[in-house]
């Protein structure tokens, strides 16, 4: 009964997983519609940023500056408040790492420990693989990562910046399932990823003012080929429309504007050569017109295909090389990361609330918040941070106002049990 249930479940999620690839391609095929779509449908509604864009030791001096500079007592009281949420944070996220990793090193591709379990089947590494990413959102939510819609997904099948020359090709068919999160949304200009000697070729980028464009300073993917494992990557400064080219299985090609610019080179040359070359030696040898034309087309097909051979190769070396040089943590050692990210984000809400609570005289106790409160604090905290960010970014008060009151009831509860140990000692 209970191995029915499990196949029941299995089936449910891969059927589930299937369908999701389809709405996928479903969307890609709107968008193929569209003339020179600029974003996904509804971005702005389905990007929030988040993301905090100070360290915490950054954002505790500007608000002690700013706000807690007048008064010595209340600086060092909110400087010590600082310290003593940093530390209140390690114990509870080092445990939800513990956690993840024991839920996660099952199917590990990287472990170098051999376990003592037999191995796990496909659709047993697939459950598996559902729950790490279950247990993973929550981190992922309060490290003000914003999941990526399936519309974002498939406009970045689809549309191509003039700026990438690598396009690459993705089948959906070959995976289970394609998740992207993103944070850190940025327009302004970007580093291109050219070969080592641009000069070599004649159609090489020139480095020489990139234009602006969408990108985000962390993406992170989890993407399972069939018959394979779950693949986490992150990447750094990752623009927009190039997020099909952080997947695992894609293949390299070539552009229509290169296909038709080599083209077209390659015939005015070839029809030159052929005019004032193959015409003279046709007289003197007294060579046959269809076998020149034959010669000829042969040489033709044999230069287009070793030009287009070494267009594909330095496509593939310059996504190596973006692979390589913006990629910061992979599977295992990202859960690492990411936990960091989120204690930190963690703390520099926390903070926030603490230091425009003080700011504004105002009280945050009792089970529920006041709705005004809230309102307010975030009203104020976003103002604040646009000006010294000069971003528009979503601040989750709520949130921040919960971990607040839930890091003093365990201050009050962690100072109640050392007065009973003392009472108890006397």
């Amino acid at each position: 009964m209970m191995y029915i249930a499990s196949r029941i479940l299995q089936t449910g999620m891969r059927n589930s997983l299937t369908r999701t690839m389809g709405s996928i391609s479903a969307k890609m095929a709107e968008y193929r519609k569209m003339w020179k779509p600029i974003e996904p449908k509804d971005w702005t509604v389905q990007y929030q940023e988040r993301y905090i864009p100070f360290s915490t030791n950054q954002l505790v001096e500007y608000l002690s500056e700013e706000f807690h500079s007048s008064n010595e007592i209340e600086k060092k009281s909110f400087l010590s408040f600082a310290k003593q949420l940093e530390v209140s944070l390690l114990q509870p996220y080092n445990s939800i790492l513990q956690e993840l990793q024991v839920l996660y090193d099952p199917i590990n591709p990287d472990r170098d420990a051999l376990l003592e379990t037999p191995g796990l089947s496909d659709s047993e590494k697939l459950t598996r693989e559902n729950e790490v990413l279950e247990h993973l959102q929550p981190i992922l939510d309060q490290a003000n990562f914003n999941i990526l819609s399936e519309d974002a997904l498939a406009y970045a099948l689809i549309v191509h910046h003039p700026q990438d020359g690598v396009q690459v090709h993705v089948n959906l068919d070959k995976y289970e399932y394609i998740r992207y999160w993103a944070l850190g949304q940025r327009v302004g200009p970007l580093s291109l990823q050219i070969s080592a000697n641009p000069q070599d070729s004649w159609f090489a980028r020139s480095p020489r003012t990139p234009p602006e464009r969408r990108y985000f300073k962390r993406v992170l993917v989890a993407a399972r080929p069939k018959n394979s494992h779950m693949v986490l990557k992150c990447f750094k400064d990752i623009p927009l429309e190039g997020l099909e080219q952080l997947l695992p299985v894609l293949k390299v090609r070539t552009s229509s504007i290169d296909r038709t610019l080599i083209n077209t080179m390659l015939l005015v040359s070839g029809g030159i050569v052929f005019v004032n070359v193959g015409m003279v030696v046709l007289t003197d040898l007294k060579i046959g017109t269809s076998f020149l034309l034959f010669l000829f087309a042969g040489f033709m097909t044999f230069r287009t295909w070793t030009t287009f051979a070494q267009r594909r190769k330095t496509h593939s070396l310059e996504l190596a090389h973006m692979l390589y040089y913006r990629s910061t943590s992979n599977n295992s050692e990202l859960l690492g990361a990411l936990i960091l990210r989120a204690q930190e984000e963690h703390a520099k809400e926390v903070i926030l609330a603490h230091s425009f609570l003080r700011q504004f005289n105002l009280q945050c106790d009792g089970d529920k918040t006041d709705p005004a409160i809230t309102l307010k604090i975030k009203k104020h905290v976003e103002s604040w941070l646009q000006s010294k960010a000069g971003l528009d970014i979503t601040y989750s008060a709520e949130r921040a106002l919960e971990n607040l009151k839930n890091l003093n009831r365990r201050e009050e509860s962690t100072s109640t049990s050392k007065e009973h140990v003392v009472l108890m000692h006397h």
